[in-house]
């Protein structure tokens, strides 16, 4: 019988660290080797089942990052930017498969964890579905195709707890709209509109956020030009799509050298690059 994949999961008591630890549960692939919460949190000590409502799974929540992930394959990482790269930190020093699906990382912060892809097999993406992947290669597709008299907007929504925007998806669809018009992201991001601001830059990539209810995430590219728009649109109703990417890309890792990979690398979309 083939051993299980040993998965830590970061932020745990979060909507995704929840998400994940269920789909594990049910896994025959996949088994929950520890629950990791911060400093302070009161599911601290306690076992992660009974803490989330159900019965024992038999993990204890732990602040102590190195020890649990010494005992892991993987570890899945939905956390924040700053406890992200400490989670790196650990994930190298024992050489094990790194997802992160943390958004909201600053350039610096993505600098900050290159050198950690040196000990450790690191999957990163701004969004784990594959519907997302697959609107990410036609948003660059279509960018190509088209002009600058096509402006292009991209319209996210999403919960109101959500602490970042644009989210990390808005900015993945952004950087391949960008990379198929030829032009860096960064020279013609357009992401802060108030008052008089005066007309829209020709060729620039604008951005807008709504945050409400419940909502899990919702992403349009709007391609508009006089007498027309082309809108590719991803609507995620549950969840757990990004939590089955993750864990997808756990299993994809296994045995893959250190380095940085994508959900591209995961889907063998990597021609599409």
């Amino acid at each position: 019988m083939t051993q299980s994949t040993r998965v830590a999961v970061t932020g745990a008591s979060g909507r995704m660290g929840q998400t994940l630890i269920s789909l594990i549960n049910v896994s025959d692939k996949l088994s929950l080797t520890a629950a990791v919460e911060r400093a302070g949190h009161d599911w601290l000590g306690r076992d992660v089942g009974e803490a989330m409502g159900g019965a024992a799974l038999g993990v204890t929540v732990t602040d102590d990052a190195a020890a649990a992930f010494a005992n892991a394959d993987a570890v899945i990482d939905f956390t924040a930017p700053a406890a992200t790269l400490d989670f790196a930190a650990h994930a190298a020093s024992v050489g094990i498969v790194h997802v992160i699906g943390t958004t909201g990382m600053t350039d610096d912060e993505l600098a900050a964890l290159a050198p950690f892809a040196d000990g450790a097999t690191i999957i990163r993406a701004g969004n784990m579905s594959l519907g997302v992947n697959l609107l990410t290669q036609l948003t660059k597709r279509v960018a190509a195709a088209l002009d600058a008299d096509y402006d292009i907007e991209v319209i996210e929504a999403h919960h109101n707890q959500k602490v970042d925007a644009p989210s990390g998806t808005a900015l993945m669809l952004g950087e391949a709209a960008a990379e198929g018009r030829g032009v860096s992201l960064s020279e013609v991001s357009d992401r802060g509109r108030d008052g008089i601001t005066g007309a829209r830059k020709r060729g620039d990539i604008g951005f807008s956020a709504i945050r409400g209810g419940d909502i899990i995430g919702e992403h349009d590219v709007m391609f508009a030009a006089a007498g027309e728009r082309i809108i590719l649109r991803h609507v995620a109703s549950d969840r757990s799509v990004f939590a089955r990417g993750a864990l997808k890309a756990a299993l994809w890792g296994q045995g893959k050298a250190p380095g940085q990979y994508d959900m591209l690398d995961v889907l063998g979309l990597v021609d599409a690059k």
